[in-house]
């Protein structure tokens, strides 16, 4: 029996208030997270915070820290509590395109608590460049979760990691808990394959 709704949008409260600070244009993530993370590293690269040497290794570092923190949590979190996430209702309706980013409060509000989990280092020089780096591995889900529901892969890369997600929504939603990847389900033994998605 399907559990979900194709092509339409859904109402998650009942209070408007709510309701409206639910959704989010796809763009405004992009809007808000690129100039702020830019301006962060910009400014301890110009302030002697760090350095360029140092940045080069903990960017990319923080980029593939995301996801793991992608990967777990849509697995221990989302999953673990899909109605007090409101993951539950994406899955309902995995077309409504008002709720395929995160919306600014909640991403402001975890980029927030790593920044001060990571000020507890007390190695601005390096903490400073990996949390851009997060930042920027998030910005990419965001990014290609939105562009697996909403429109057509223009690569095979894209077409493999479409059919993958589309897995998780409509075969079997204990599998590929990778959104802007495939490699941890393959590493973890989570990976599930299907031959066709649901459009």
């Amino acid at each position: 029996m399907r559990d979900y709704v194709r092509h339409q949008r859904g109402r998650m409260y009942q209070s408007d208030f709510f309701e409206f600070f639910s959704k989010v244009h796809p763009s405004m993530p992009f809007i808000f997270w690129i100039p702020v993370a830019s301006w962060v590293l910009g400014a301890a690269l110009m302030n002697g915070t760090t350095t360029w040497q140092t940045a080069a290794a903990a960017v990319p570092l923080g980029f593939l820290t995301w996801q793991f923190m992608e990967y777990f949590v849509h697995k221990h979190v989302f999953h673990a509590w899909p109605g007090w996430t409101g993951h539950g209702f994406h899955h309902k309706y995995p077309d409504d395109d008002t709720r395929l980013v995160m919306p600014l409060p909640v991403s402001i509000t975890l980029a927030a608590l790593i920044w001060g989990g990571l000020s507890l280092f007390g190695r601005a020089d390096l903490t400073t460049p990996f949390w851009t780096g997060i930042v920027f591995g998030y910005l990419w889900y965001d990014f290609l979760h939105w562009s697996t529901h909403h429109r057509a892969p223009l690569t095979e890369w894209g077409k493999q990691l479409r059919a993958h997600h589309m897995a998780h929504h409509f075969a079997d939603p204990d599998r590929n808990f990778g959104i802007s990847h495939m490699w941890m389900d393959r590493v973890l033994g989570s990976i599930l394959k299907r031959k066709s998605d649901e459009g």
